[in-house]
């Protein structure tokens, strides 16, 4: 029996050249000596993380960085060879799966170092140290802690240091001091470095916005994440026009129920919206469960290119919105994308939750399938 690739008709899709395209357009911004590093972590931020590593390889890329362990296990067991970095602390009794898999791992912790003295390693474990200048959540903070850790490098030949970063966390204002206080202090660090270590490093400091803002300033690798995705990291930055992106995620759903309701009925649980006058209501099947959450009460989607508000609470797995006539049903709902000439963009969903712009399509949940295009 032949089933189809989903049942829902509720999607998001993810327009993969758009992704292709921002990477190409970030590359030139660097200077001609440094490269990308994509992030990939949190699937993807909800786009795919296998389809967008491929992509991003194809455009040149050759890094990858996630956070967890598993994240980067998965694209190995996917077939991505290329180099991974795992910024997120792994615990001691896992790194042998990192050395077996050629996947590199984040260290800003001497007892962790120890911890792993006695692993027996078939193969040499790779290893970035992050160091801490200023966004007070991992990191090495002191020569002193430097000098300790590197020591362990020297006496541990199971264990491999190819690199060394930093994250900036105002980089996202515009020519923000305490970004430059962070700066020059990695570069102090990096001399110190230098200076006891013999081993030349990979260097990487800039997030999108630092990659975006102050281009010509960094290192070996930039690690471009939410730009990646078509997003700028913060409104400031896209003013400043340095690149232009294309947002690669859209969400779509349809119409499964019309309906006329007189003046006085309600919607929805605790018939918190009742009609003034005869009006269409159409249900979307999209939800709280889909990560379309109830916050976004209020908010609108598109119809026939026109905004259509949504009414009553929004439940689990559906949603209502008052409609201007009657519809058919299987007609298409934009919950994000471009329908005609209006447009709702991850900004606009975001502004409206009073959050980020990363979060909108991170909270989109797996129950949503991704169609690739």
């Amino acid at each position: 029996m032949m089933t189809p690739d989903r049942f829902r008709n509720t999607w998001a899709e993810i327009n993969l050249a758009a992704i292709g395209y921002n990477i190409k357009q970030l590359k030139k911004l660097l200077p001609a000596e440094s490269k990308v590093m994509t992030v990939v972590k949190a699937d993807g931020y909800g786009h795919g993380s296998i389809q967008v590593a491929k992509t991003a390889l194809d455009a040149g890329v050759d890094f990858l960085m996630v956070a967890l362990l598993e994240e980067a296990v998965t694209l190995r067991e996917n077939g991505i060879t290329a180099p991974i970095l795992v910024i997120g602390r792994v615990a001691p009794e896992y790194a042998y799966i990192a050395a077996e898999n050629n996947i590199t791992l984040a260290v800003f912790q001497l007892e962790w170092l120890k911890e792993i003295r006695n692993t027996n390693f078939k193969k040499k474990l790779l290893t970035h140290i992050e160091l801490e200048t200023g966004m007070g959540r991992t990191g090495i903070c002191s020569k002193e802690e430097l000098n300790a850790i590197l020591h362990e490098y020297s006496i541990n030949e199971s264990i491999r240091l190819d690199g060394v970063f930093t994250h900036f966390a105002t980089a996202d204002e515009i020519n923000s001091a305490y970004f430059h206080q962070q700066k020059e202090r990695f570069d102090q660090l990096i001399k110190y470095i230098a200076s006891i270590y013999p081993d030349e490093l990979i260097v990487h400091t800039g997030n999108s916005a630092a990659g975006i803002q102050y281009s010509a300033q960094m290192q070996q690798y930039t690690r471009f994440g939410i730009a990646t995705y078509g997003l700028y990291p913060s409104h400031e930055v896209k003013l400043l026009k340095h690149v232009d992106l294309q947002e690669a995620f859209s969400l779509y759903s349809e119409l499964i129920q019309v309906k006329k309701l007189k003046a006085g009925e309600c919607v929805s649980y605790g018939a918190t919206y009742c009609a003034e006058e005869e009006e269409w209501i159409g249900t979307v099947p999209i939800g709280y469960g889909d990560g379309w959450r109830r916050a976004l009460q209020g908010f609108h989607v598109l119809v026939n290119g026109r905004k259509m508000p949504i009414v009553g609470r929004i439940c689990m797995d559906s949603m209502m919105i008052k409609l201007d006539q009657s519809y058919d049903v299987g007609t298409k709902v934009t919950l994000i994308g471009q329908d005609k000439e209006e447009l709702i963009s991850i900004d606009d969903v975001a502004n409206f939750l009073h959050t980020i712009n990363y979060e909108i399509p991170c909270m989109i949940t797996s129950r949503v399938p991704r169609i690739y295009i």
